[in-house]
């Protein structure tokens, strides 16, 4: 066990993909359980609240915290059972996602392919129930650990104790600043269909025979559409989609086709519809709308982008105008999908 440093006055803007100002009056780099365990022991004497960061990638951060940033680095990614029809696979939360759907793809495992360069660490993954191209994380998702925040202890939890739905789980809600992911496992098949249900996706891969087809043929697909569409944060500071499709009842949605016959839905199942929110904020006008250094990305109007490296503060002011201006024109309501941490007595 390496004892955490705890760094004074630490500058965080490197360490959120929106690069926002930011700072944080502790900061603390945990690469273990023990370590992770004094640092919170550390804030708790301090009466200081913590903030959990990963790799940055979903958050939105204030201009200053006055707290304890505590950043997971917990590495190690190993294969730890295996069975007719599956390898489970564990990784350490501080992970880079991109690095562990390498690991499986060098081994032929399936599961992670469609979830290729999606930013961030795995222990992120779980809490946001991270989906992209026809697949979510619960479908491959086994089991996690976490150290609960108040005790210390070492707490598991299976698939139905995450509580997971669309980019949601319970670490987003009656969790949130409870607990910290340490280690994820994921199980991912031996062989089998894999999935090119999304329609561009299902496109590129036309040509090879579905029982041709590899990982790693889908996960070069998934990295060149997304590379097509998506900036690069270390280029033009983004969060990825800023925004979840919004979910919405078949009556809302009959109404909205109605005034909208181009409207972009997909089945969400028990008289429920998922709107394409892309669609929403193109029809708005929002796609490559930018002002004062903050905007949407021209190529995809989901994404937001900070490339005048803007405080959080006003990147959030810029999103809830977006929500407003959906909300007037279409009544459906955009629920934002980074977790935003600001200042007391503020909301986001």
């Amino acid at each position: 066990m390496n004892t955490p440093r705890i760094l004074a006055d630490h500058d965080l803007q490197p360490l959120n993909t929106l690069a926002v100002p930011a700072r944080a009056a502790r900061y603390a780099q945990v690469g273990d359980e023990a370590s992770l365990r004094e640092a919170l022991s550390f804030a708790r004497a301090e009466g200081m609240p913590v903030l959990v960061l990963g790799g940055g990638s979903n958050v939105v951060l204030p201009a200053r915290f006055e707290g304890l940033a505590i950043q997971v680095t917990i590495k190690g990614v190993e294969i730890v059972a295996e069975d007719g029809e599956f390898v489970y696979v564990r990784a350490g939360a501080g992970e880079v996602w991109q690095d562990l759907v390498e690991f499986t793809l060098q081994r032929n495992l399936q599961g992670l392919e469609n979830l290729s360069l999606i930013p961030g660490t795995v222990g992120a993954a779980p809490i946001q129930n991270i989906g992209a191209y026809g697949v979510e994380l619960d479908t491959v998702f086994e089991s996690l650990t976490a150290i609960d925040r108040q005790s210390l202890e070492t707490l598991a939890f299976d698939a139905p104790a995450c509580e997971f739905s669309y980019r949601d789980s319970i670490f987003k809600h009656r969790l949130r600043d409870a607990v910290v992911i340490t280690a994820v496992t994921f199980r991912l098949r031996k062989k089998g269909e894999l999935n090119t249900s999304y329609a561009p996706l299902h496109e590129a891969l036309s040509a090879i025979p579905a029982n041709e087809l590899t990982p790693r043929q889908v996960s070069d697909a998934v990295i060149a559409i997304r590379r097509s569409k998506l900036p690069d944060p270390a280029e033009i500071p983004n969060a990825g989609s800023f925004f979840k499709n919004p979910i919405v009842s078949a009556d809302k949605h009959e109404s909205l086709k109605r005034d909208y016959p181009q409207l972009v839905s997909f089945p969400a199942g028990a008289g429920r519809v998922k709107l394409a929110a892309g669609w929403l904020l193109e029809q708005a006008g929002w796609r490559g709308h930018r002002q004062d250094g903050v905007g949407m990305h021209a190529a995809q109007a989901l994404v937001l982008v900070n490339p005048g490296r803007r405080e959080g503060e006003y990147v959030l002011e810029y999103a809830a105008r977006i929500q407003r201006d959906v909300y007037e024109r279409f009544g459906v309501m955009l629920e934002r999908e980074p977790v935003a941490y600001v200042p007391q007595g503020e909301t986001a």
